[in-house]
């Protein structure tokens, strides 16, 4: 009689339940076939390396430049009380967040190579920087959990516009408001995108395609906090034998107890089938890149960003550059650089704030201060329970 330890890992058939799997345990499942129905959770941590900062790093976060602002509290930015109260910092980041001013990543176009190798059953993101669309994700293949900017609704009279409609005065930096019928004149006549406020009620996707999650094969959750509600619960709706992989900087959503939810990379909890999760931790890309080349599909996944990059240069009227690989390096040196000039731009126009009175220093110095920098989902937290429309 084979002892408990030898039986089969329920999540990793070529392990035992005495293993431990890592990425390549990971990577091998994808290699032989067995992944065929891949779910991703999708954070802002795949956006950083096109230079986007993400919400909640300490110094470089959004929130904590904005926080160096006289807002009565940073989020209030993405608050729709105080968006028709001061419109002006919004509309001057959504000014910034249209398609064009950033470009996917290794990490997108990794999702984009599961769509096109007919593995991926779906990729939800709190990310409202419109990157997966850039990168070629199919609508149907793409829930945008915390809304996009695909449309947009006037907050009086409820009428809706195409972004196209309203991307010309965005651009412009304009305070966009609706100015025909009975909402002319009326200064409160937002049309605001549909990205999800504190306040709003998630889009009718999130709840109609939950059910996916049911045949899910293997789950990737990337470069989230899980700290949002209720898409932090969604990597406990896989299949109990679902393997399940994070990639993040840090180790998030583990589980606290025995009888608990949550990652559990060591066994803690005990399950008889096994251990089933894996962390990758360090930089989104870098994970990403790791995992293809175990896969076997980092060449691919070079050329496909390369050829991409390519189109997307075309398309801007800019000269296409000369047939090279990527140069992971420098592309993440560039980020960076991007990066230090928001925050460097934020710094000096806190110091050009000194010695102004408070109500002088507000939305118009840190509308100036916050362009170029874009944000995540992680706006639209909610704490009602996830089969409700909850507000947030």
């Amino acid at each position: 009689m084979s002892a408990p330890s030898s039986k089969p890992n329920r999540a990793f058939p070529h392990l035992t339940t005495s293993d431990k799997p890592t990425l390549d345990d990971v990577a091998k499942l994808i290699k032989d076939g067995k992944a065929k129905r891949i779910m991703l959770m999708v954070g802002a941590g795949v956006s950083t390396g096109a230079g986007i900062p993400d919400f909640r790093s300490p110094g470089t976060g959004l929130y904590d430049n904005l926080a160096k602002y006289n807002l009565p509290y940073p989020e209030a930015i993405f608050d729709v009380d105080y968006l028709q109260e001061r419109p002006e910092a919004f509309y001057t980041l959504a000014q910034e967040l249209y398609p064009g001013n950033f470009r996917p990543t290794l990490s997108h176009y990794f999702f984009r190579l599961l769509q096109e190798k007919g593995v991926l059953r779906g990729c939800w993101t709190q990310n409202i920087d419109t990157l997966e669309h850039l990168a070629g994700l199919k609508d149907e293949l793409l829930v945008e959990a915390h809304g996009s900017f695909a449309t947009a609704t006037c907050l009086s009279c409820r009428k809706k516009f195409d972004k196209d409609d309203i991307k010309p005065r965005v651009l412009r930096g304009e305070v966009v408001r609706h100015d025909e019928g009975k909402c002319k004149g009326n200064k409160r006549a937002l049309i605001k995108p549909d990205i999800v406020f504190f306040g709003e009620g998630l889009p009718d996707k999130f709840f109609e395609r939950l059910s996916d999650f049911s045949s899910c094969d293997l789950l990737i959750v990337i470069g989230t906090s899980l700290q949002v509600g209720p898409f932090n619960s969604l990597m406990h709706r896989v299949p109990a034998t679902c393997p399940r992989l994070l990639i993040n900087m840090e180790s998030v959503g583990e589980v606290e107890s025995p009888r608990g939810l949550g990652f559990d990379f060591t066994g803690f909890t005990g399950k008889p089938g096994g251990i089933r999760d894996v962390r990758r931790l360090g930089d989104a890309d870098e994970g990403i890149m790791e995992l293809a080349r175990l896969v076997g599909w980092d060449e691919d996944l070079r050329e496909l960003k390369e050829k991409e990059w390519k189109r997307l240069d075309e398309q801007e009227g800019k000269a296409a550059p000369a047939p090279a690989k990527v140069d992971e390096e420098q592309v993440k040196e560039k980020a960076e650089e991007k990066r230090l000039e928001v925050i460097e731009q934020v710094e000096k126009t806190v110091e050009a704030n000194e010695g102004k009175k408070e109500d002088e220093a507000g939305v118009d110095e840190l509308t100036k201060a916050v362009a170029g920098v874009a944000l995540d989902g992680d706006a639209a937290e909610t704490k009602k329970d996830e089969e409700k429309k909850p507000a947030l």
